[in-house]
């Protein structure tokens, strides 16, 4: 459960995330993510669905979603990328947007497009278990399992890479079909747990 204290300023959530809050707080749903009808449309258009809810006032509000983990990851002026059911909660000062991330969706079941979050303030993140973050330079690449992947910052490519091959026809690999593999410098936060996906096992 995140606690968020609040003095007259705003947070936006995932819609119905609170459970509870103290003081003075006013509650608004919030169309296409926040983002307008022009965000409405364009997710409606990518698949990448996300309903949120504005939370404005005084005092101490609670949110959770399904017993999740929660991350608070900080921006400062940089971009998150992370799958719409990962992302709990933002400053109201964050942006959020959609982004094009090419076969890396198709593999994990979520559409071709991911959610961004950019700006200065902090987000909160969800995931199935307690999030591990690890750190991609130009020297150490990352391959990651679609399924487990949660979200990453920084200077990173990513794509995505089969990893079918001779053994794996024969049922004698590893049973993963492909890998996400981010090259560059930044962090990718992965949690202890596989949602399904439609790679699946070959």
């Amino acid at each position: 459960m995140l606690a968020v204290d609040m003095a007259g300023d705003s947070v936006r959530a995932k819609n119905g995330s609170m459970v509870a809050y103290d003081g003075r707080m006013a509650f608004k749903k919030l169309s296409g993510g926040g983002e307008g009808i022009r965000g409405m449309v364009t997710r409606r258009l990518t698949g990448e669905q996300m309903v949120m809810m504005e939370v404005k006032g005084e005092g101490t509000c609670f949110f959770a979603d399904r017993a999740s983990e929660i991350s608070l990851v900080s921006l400062h002026g940089d971009k998150l990328y992370v799958e719409a059911s990962n992302l709990l909660c933002t400053d109201g000062g964050l942006r959020t947007g959609t982004s094009f991330t090419g076969l890396r969706g198709g593999a994990s079941g979520n559409g071709l497009f991911t959610t961004t979050v950019e700006g200065t303030g902090m987000a909160a993140i969800m995931s199935d278990g307690a999030a591990v973050v690890l750190r991609v330079t130009p020297q150490y690449p990352l391959s990651v399992d679609p399924g487990a992947y949660v979200a990453h910052q920084g200077n990173l490519q990513q794509n995505l890479q089969s990893g079918v091959n001779f053994r794996t026809i024969m049922g004698e690999g590893g049973g993963e079909a492909f890998q996400m593999r981010f090259e560059g410098d930044g962090l990718v936060y992965v949690q202890p747990s596989e949602r399904n996906t439609v790679g699946g096992d070959v």
